[in-house]
């Protein structure tokens, strides 16, 4: 399962309209990264280090046994071909990544797509949730990560790492001025990778820290 991008993109669609409530050029961006980072925390990639071949800070696909997931797989090929720059690799990807996880996710039954004949406020398509308990799970577990300062597993982590490089998050929240300085300050804090450090981590959990602060400058 991508939980990332599939986590990210229904958190997105979780409102009145069905209709993802970030910007398209924002969102493409982030949901191309999602796919990453959940590429990452597999270990099918990270970003190379001095001392490699491949100049410092380019994506490289790892040869990982084992299926992969249709969401991500496209995200894979391309790095196979050859190490890309963030930018780069964010650049390519953005076309068809959301449209990736949205059929993905209607075809497994999570939501449903329901043309617009009129584009309506410039979208062709409605995308109403069937089922809101993955994304009230979701949803439940970036607050406390947020508000309760919990430690946040890996796929929460990577959410408000996102969400926070692409000033995202008040797509998701409406809050006061002090409420705005905490969450501000604790996202942060987590994009900066300190959650690897309030629970027992392992590797997938690292590269994933790694590979997010790799993508963030990108992001930005």
């Amino acid at each position: 399962m991508a939980q990332i991008a599939e986590d990210l993109f229904l958190l997105l669609l979780d409102n009145a309209s069905a209709q993802p409530v970030l910007d398209r050029h924002r969102r493409e961006r982030v949901l191309s990264a999602a796919v990453l980072l959940d590429l990452a925390h597999a270990c099918r990639i990270r970003p190379s280090v001095d001392g490699e071949a491949v100049e410092p800070g380019r994506l490289i696909a790892l040869a990982v046994p084992g299926s992969m997931d249709p969401i991500v797989e496209p995200a894979f090929q391309l790095l196979q071909r050859r190490p890309l720059r963030p930018r780069t690799a964010l650049k390519r990807l953005a076309k068809h990544t959301e449209s990736h996880i949205a059929e993905h996710l209607e075809r497994t039954g999570q939501i449903r797509c329901i043309p617009l004949p009129d584009k309506r406020f410039g979208h062709e398509f409605a995308w109403p949730l069937t089922n809101r308990d993955r994304v009230g799970q979701a949803r439940s577990a970036l607050l406390s990560a947020l508000f309760d300062r919990r430690p946040p597993a890996p796929s929460t982590a990577a959410i408000v790492s996102l969400l926070h490089a692409v000033d995202g998050l008040g797509a998701l929240l409406s809050l006061n001025d002090r409420g705005w300085r905490w969450v501000h300050a604790r996202a942060g804090e987590i994009a900066l990778g300190s959650w690897v450090d309030e629970y027992q981590t392992g590797l997938p959990d690292v590269n994933l820290a790694v590979t997010a602060s790799a993508l963030r400058p990108a992001l930005s």
